[in-house]
């Protein structure tokens, strides 16, 4: 079975075009650790649906514009 293309984001773009935003910020906003949104950054950790909607909503945004699907 091959392996799902990964999931990317605008998540870093996105907090440095709102003022530079932490991760420790973002974090907080969303109820997740800092190392979760370092992870998610990087690419090593799909957040959950629910975290997904939670981060788009702290930017104002669809959550098409923060995360793409490879496929």
């Amino acid at each position: 079975m091959a392996t799902p293309p990964p999931i990317t984001n605008h998540i870093r773009r996105l907090r440095f075009e709102r003022g530079e935003m932490t991760q420790q910020a973002l974090a907080d906003a969303i109820g997740m650790t800092r190392q979760t949104i370092v992870a998610i950054e990087q690419g090593k950790y799909s957040p959950s649906l629910e975290a997904a909607f939670r981060i788009s909503r702290v930017f104002g945004v669809g959550v098409e514009d923060v995360f793409q699907w490879g496929g």
